[in-house]
């Protein structure tokens, strides 16, 4: 089941329009575009195409009747006209232009009068666009720049007075919603919350009773368990409108907005008689007061009073229930959680297998699936993904089937996107040399031996020296079930698998190198844990100290000091590296037991690179256990069996790689 989200009708969580805010973008375009016309304009119009003759060569031309008519234009003086037929000078137009003298002597004066061609126009008088078109244009733009700024400053006025309105998006009743159908497994949950459904669709059964119904419900689970799709689902079965906002869009950098945003939420919420509010992340608000930061007057912590007091100034026959989502509830105030506000815990753990399952055939419904991919071996070998990397898997599968041209998802699909999701992306490209390839199978093949012998250790799935995501090469495990409660014998001999890598260097080339720091890193923190938390530790005893809190996670600032003496801490570093160092004398006591099969199985993996859980328990048969003494002093490499000598022993090592059947079986 995935965290599904949806936009619903964007607004201001009252069902209102939004307003409009000043000038429109496309508006200001649009006039840049009349402007540039206007000034582009007459240069793009075609333009007058006579010639351009002087005054002596018109009253040449006059003289000799070679013009056909001519216009003179009072007070300008400016001439047109046109040649006679057949009298048009060589290389020139038919029409032409001059300028004679203003004003006209009273020879040209002669002239022109007694021809019977040219006729003098009389001065017009300019209309009213032409006379004012150069003064109002400027001014019209003026007056236009103007309005735009009122508009803008109108609309950011606006937005300044809506800010302290609320931001949740309402999902109304008449829209197709989500309901229980679109959840995939947890049963427990829906029975939890069918309740709040119940009291929606009929309260007078519950105040017949005198039962109260919980104001608030808080769901808590790791990411991606899908809080918010149940949240919606509750909303789709009762049929009341959902207002679903985040925490995060409470805060802004004005003071007082948050406390302003939340009695509006809780006014629209009113208004719409019964309603479900949904906060997402309330973590983000909700943190325990009096963290030594901020002070009383911290803008969070005033949001959050101002919802603690809503909560309380509503009654459940009024018909609005919380719901809120968070995946941190240690950190939230003790005020959110009495009873009377968020009274009601429901936590939305990650899916078991069945539920795995349910959620795999929801995210397969509209897939090409092949006929080889079994669901159920999907589920199982899937523990610990939420129902968000469960999509993501399948989308995976679905990409993979793309890229090698299948019309259908098949399982070699599945098997090829689950390692991608859990090791990372394949870094074939990766160039190592001949002595980091050796290192890094030796390092592989001491883990996979642990993992192989151990009794208690997870099953063996496959082992790669292939590059993928940030690790030179990759061991994998899956559990045969899922587990809940971890033995202590099973977590040693897990510790046992993390020393492998590093004791089988040492063994091989008596020297260890920095491939296993990340193996140290988690094997220290499992360790102290035994020892602080877990009671694992007979020097420490029956005590546990929980992790140390941190100050921005709600903390006191002058109490987040550790809860033991120096003493105990030096017993605790102690235990811890006493349990290190017997599990490291037994992957060290183990690795040289096996010595052939660690051999073996790194020289299948610079052989093939990839190889599954059973080829190493086949190779680890095959090359026996042996208690002599010879054979547990560390050896250089090469002093072991060699490829050659190997593929003697184990039919198929030493062939080319084309001649290797693909190990993966599936998932």
């Amino acid at each position: 089941m995935d965290d599904m989200s949806d936009n619903g009708n964007q607004g201001d969580g009252s069902g209102r329009p939004p307003k409009p805010e000043g000038m429109q973008r496309w508006h200001f375009y649009a006039i840049i575009a009349v402007v540039l016309a206007v000034i582009a304009l007459p240069s793009l119009l075609p333009g007058d195409t006579s010639d351009e003759i002087s005054w002596n060569e018109f009253k040449l031309a006059l003289d000799e009747d070679r013009i056909e008519e001519a216009s003179y234009a009072n007070p300008t003086g400016k001439i047109t006209g046109e040649y006679r037929e057949g009298q048009i000078p060589e290389g020139g137009t038919e029409r032409f232009r001059t300028t004679g003298p203003n004003p006209l002597s009273d020879e040209d004066n002669k002239l022109l009068g007694d021809s019977d061609v040219v006729t003098f126009e009389p001065p017009r008088t300019p209309g009213f666009l032409e006379s004012w078109a150069p003064l109002l244009f400027p001014v019209g733009l003026l007056i236009l720049f103007f309005w735009w700024m009122n508009r803008r400053a109108q609309g950011q006025m606006g937005g300044i007075m809506s800010i302290g309105r609320s931001k949740a998006k309402t999902y109304s009743s008449e829209r197709p919603g989500t309901t229980f159908a679109d959840v995939a497994g947890y049963e427990h949950v829906k029975l939890e919350v069918t309740e709040v459904v119940d009291f929606l669709k009929a309260p007078e059964k519950f105040a017949n009773v005198g039962a109260r119904i919980p104001k608030g419900v808080l769901l808590v689970g790791p990411p991606g368990t899908g809080k918010t799709l149940i949240a919606r689902a509750v909303a789709g079965e009762a049929g009341v409108p959902f207002l679903s906002v985040t925490g995060s869009d409470f805060m802004e950098m004005f003071v007082g907005v948050g406390a302003s945003r939340v009695r509006d939420l809780f006014q629209t919420a009113r208004k719409m008689g019964k309603a479900i509010i949904f906060i997402d992340e309330i973590d983000s608000i909700g943190r325990k007061r009096g963290a030594g930061l901020g002070g009383g007057h911290d803008e969070r912590e005033q949001t959050l009073n101002q919802m603690l007091a809503e909560m309380d100034g509503f009654e459940t026959t009024e018909g609005i229930v919380m719901m809120a989502a968070t995946n941190r509830p240690d950190i939230l105030d003790p005020a959110l959680l009495r009873p009377g506000r968020f009274d009601r815990q429901v936590v939305v753990p990650l899916p078991e297998a069945a539920d795995r399952r349910a959620i795999l055939e929801v995210h397969m419904r509209h897939k090409q699936i092949a006929n080889d991919v079994d669901i159920e071996v999907v589920a199982k070998a899937t523990p610990g993904m939420s129902g968000a990397d469960l999509a993501n898997l399948v989308n995976e599968s679905a990409l993979y089937a793309v890229r090698a041209g299948d019309q259908q998802i098949h399982m070699r699909h599945f098997e090829m996107a689950r390692d991608r999701v859990l090791m990372g992306q394949k870094r074939e490209s990766m160039v190592l040399s001949d002595e980091e390839k050796e290192a890094i199978a030796y390092h592989e093949a001491g883990h996979a031996v642990c993992a192989a012998v151990m009794p208690t250790a997870d099953p063996l799935h496959k082992v790669t020296i292939i590059p993928s995501g940030m690790a030179l090469g990759v061991t994998m495990q899956l559990p045969a079930e899922d587990r809940h409660i971890y033995r202590h014998d099973y977590l040693i001999d897990r510790l046992v698998v993390m020393m492998g890598g590093r004791m089988a260097e040492e063994l091989i080339f008596n020297v260890v190198s920095t491939g296993g720091s990340n193996d140290l890193l988690q094997a220290t923190e499992m360790a102290r844990k035994m020892v602080r938390e877990w009671g694992m530790s007979d020097e420490v005893g029956p005590m546990a100290w929980g992790q140390q809190g941190q100050v921005f996670l709600g903390d006191d600032l002058m109490g987040g000091g550790r809860e033991y003496s120096d003493e105990t801490a030096r017993v605790i570093d102690e235990e811890t590296a006493r349990i290190l160092r017997e599990q490291e004398d037994r992957c060290r006591v183990t690795l040289r037991r096996h010595r052939n099969g660690l051999d073996l199985v790194a020289r299948a993996l610079l052989e093939r690179e990839t190889i599954d859980g059973n080829e190493v328990h086949r190779l680890i048969e095959l090359g026996g256990t042996s208690d002599d003494e010879a054979v547990t002093e560390p050896m250089t490499a090469g002093g072991t069996l060699s490829t050659a000598e190997i593929g003697t022993k184990v039919p198929g090592i030493g062939d080319t790689p084309d001649q290797w059947a693909d190990p993966t079986t599936g998932i």
